[in-house]
């Protein structure tokens, strides 16, 4: 039997032969085009990350892209707001790196106010990589952007997932996620079609 259950108004459901989980029936990873571990490889590969840099790995999830970072040699803080997630990550033999690694640092906590404890500057690359908008509309936000521009040192890349939420109905995202991102300063705003994500630079 897969590891469910339901807990703060949530069903959780674990779904290891497709290395991702359900939260009320929708799937937190990438399962169609390529396998979340892969996914995780590729935006960390997009991203550039190289040993000992400072990562800031936004939304944790079941850590593969913490680990993908740690395993290049960075340092990676990486947040994650939801506990249960994490204890799904527990059980997962695929996760088991991101409480191993010594390179990783867990943040339980809600990022948008986690994110104002950090220094200016303190970041080489940061690894946004959301839920969908319609559950964490927040984290798409100008005043989120301007803090993940904050504590990116000059020069500094962003890595940022979108997919393409509501464009087959004429309703997509990227646009304004693009205007925002220059408007909190960023600058070489790139869309990448294989990671499904913009790329940026401070």
């Amino acid at each position: 039997m897969q590891p469910c259950f339901f807990r703060d108004g949530k069903f959780y459901k674990l779904l290891p032969e497709l290395g991702t989980i359900e939260i009320n029936g929708v799937k937190m990873h990438q399962t169609v085009q390529r396998m979340p571990q892969e996914d995780a490889e590729n935006k960390v590969n997009t991203l550039g990350v190289r040993k000992g840099e400072n990562v800031l790995d936004v939304c944790t999830g079941l850590g593969y892209s913490a680990i993908a970072a740690a395993e290049r040699g960075a340092k990676v803080t990486t947040i994650e707001v939801d506990e249960n997630v994490l204890e799904l990550a527990k059980q997962t033999p695929t996760s088991k790196k991101l409480f191993e690694n010594p390179l990783i640092k867990i943040i339980v906590g809600d990022a948008l106010q986690e994110v104002n404890e950090f220094d200016d500057g303190e970041f080489d690359a940061v690894l946004h990589d959301p839920p969908r908008f319609s559950f964490a509309g927040e984290l798409y936000s100008l005043v989120f952007y301007h803090e993940l521009f904050r504590v990116l040192k000059k020069g500094g890349r962003l890595f940022h997932y979108t997919g393409k939420p509501g464009e087959k109905r004429g309703k997509g995202i990227r646009a304004g996620v693009a205007r925002r991102l220059a408007e909190a300063g960023f600058n070489k705003i790139e869309w990448n079609e294989e990671t499904l994500g913009f790329t940026a630079v401070k």
